[in-house]
């Protein structure tokens, strides 16, 4: 994990913990030699939205989350978690979606399953007697051809990965010729934008490995980038990562400009830059921001279902063509070669459809 990130994460987790009851700062500190403080981070946020709701719907006594007592996790009511559920569901601001959700319920199973099976009071008694979550069903996750069929179609296929960076390079303007705002900011930024998307369509990383790339961590020789992996065994060492030839023409060009463009002050590391209106000198772009960038042409490119992390998949299923499951497993970081057998069925129609190609 990006030691920028896991610091401000840090940093936040010590912030909210406080406001937390003294039962779950008790499971927090039980996890903390184990889990990344973004992930402890999550949990928080989750007790959070959990404890507001209880308060909002009079199932808890209104005033400071901290003072929740543990009785009120004890009596709660099965309905209570079907209710908590359908809030998630159908929140008018943001609703969340079935893998949110189950995160969510997934993060109260471990608080209720700690503070139930492992916890104990000073007379050696669970310190929650009743644990309401153990009758709550988690969705299962889906195996990998589920999510390869889910996939299908959504994603760059053959020549559509050179495509879209070449029409985020050169195509995007035309279709924003009648919006001077838009064609502002395209001339500002089409060059660093199109860097980003054929080193993720070349690579394969992460958008969170992309965000906290800094500059000395591209090796344009050896066609290397070095990143913080997710779930590395050692999270101090960065791990090298190789892009393909297709990407040096786009950092070569982005790397020319990066000083002068975005006005990089030199204690400044970040490979990518924004330079917000207003803003003197650029900063590390964001995760959001790229996320967006990227749906934004998508959009445009005939493309609305395509995302930073289905660049990825697109990336991924086109590499496997080309290489083993192990091969593909160590480009991507996988822990698992399980999670990799999603490009193993996404590729069976692929292969499919070259051969017949090939006959005709």
């Amino acid at each position: 994990m990006p030691q920028i990130q896991k610091e401000i994460d840090r940093k936040e987790l010590e912030k909210r913990l406080p406001h937390m009851p003294w039962y779950v700062d008790k499971f927090i500190s039980y996890k903390l030699p184990d889990l990344s403080p973004s992930t402890l981070l999550a949990y928080i946020r989750d007790y959070e939205t959990f404890f507001n709701f209880l308060m909002a719907e009079g199932l808890a006594p209104t005033g400071k989350i901290s003072e929740i007592p543990i009785e009120i996790l004890e009596k709660l009511p099965l309905d209570a978690v079907t209710g908590y559920k359908g809030f998630l569901k159908t929140k008018i601001n943001h609703p969340n979606s079935k893998t949110t959700i189950s995160r969510k319920i997934s993060s109260l199973r471990s608080l209720f399953h700690y503070l139930s099976q492992l916890a104990e009071d000073e007379n050696f008694y669970p310190l929650l007697k009743r644990n309401v979550m153990a009758k709550v069903e988690v969705n299962r996750e889906k195996k990998p051809k589920e999510t390869a069929k889910a996939l299908a179609g959504k994603l760059l296929e053959d020549q559509e990965l050179s495509a879209f960076v070449e029409y985020i390079a050169k195509g995007y303007e035309k279709d924003i010729a009648n919006s001077k705002r838009a064609l502002v900011s395209y001339h500002a930024n089409k060059i660093r934008d199109a860097c980003i998307a054929s080193l993720l369509l070349n690579s394969g990383l992460r958008v969170s490995e992309c965000v906290n790339l800094n500059d000395d961590d591209i090796d344009l020789i050896q066609k290397l980038t070095y990143v913080f992996r997710k779930g590395a065994s050692d999270d101090q060492i960065k791990t090298p990562v190789y892009f393909r030839e297709e990407a040096l023409p786009y950092l070569n060009e982005y790397l020319s400009i990066r000083e002068q463009r975005y006005k990089a002050p030199k204690k400044e590391k970040a490979l990518f830059l924004a330079l917000p209106n207003g803003q003197n000198y650029g900063s590390r772009m964001t995760k959001r921001a790229i996320q967006d960038m990227i749906i934004k042409y998508a959009r445009s490119f005939g493309k609305p279902f395509l995302s930073v992390h289905k660049l990825r998949h697109s990336f991924a299923t086109d590499y496997y063509l080309a290489n083993d499951l192990y091969k593909t497993q160590e480009q991507l970081g996988h822990a698992s070669a399980a999670t990799t057998q999603i490009y193993a069925h996404l590729t069976d129609k692929t292969m499919s459809e070259a051969i017949e190609k090939r006959k005709q």
